[in-house]
């Protein structure tokens, strides 16, 4: 059974990253080492069920990974938690097609 997942584009996301949202990163800790959304707080795929409790379930929960499949499962996981888990569409490449501010050892100066 497949749990309806919202999906949200990055630039709506980047829009709502001003505003302090949480966005959780689920790729491996050397993917996030190298480049990530500023803030994102890693939580590598295998370890989500471990980790449900430290997510917030009173706002929405944005949901990242390289390109989006990734995130998709984990949000398809954490909703029917609780979480208000949304997928961000395209991932974190969509984020640096999109010119976005990005930290990690790939970032650049």
């Amino acid at each position: 059974m497949t749990t309806d997942v919202p999906q949200i584009a990055v630039d709506e996301l980047a829009a709502r990253h001003g505003d302090g949202a949480v966005i959780v990163d689920v790729r491996m800790p050397d993917e996030y080492a190298a480049v990530h959304v500023p803030g994102a707080v890693l939580i590598p795929l295998p370890e989500v069920p471990d980790r449900v409790g430290e997510l917030p379930r009173d706002v929405p929960v944005y949901v990242i990974c390289r390109s989006g499949a990734r995130s998709q499962r984990a949000s398809e996981y954490l909703r029917p938690l609780g979480i208000d888990a949304h997928n961000v569409s395209g991932g974190t490449l969509a984020w640096i097609d999109a010119g976005l501010a990005v930290d990690g050892e790939g970032a650049g100066s």
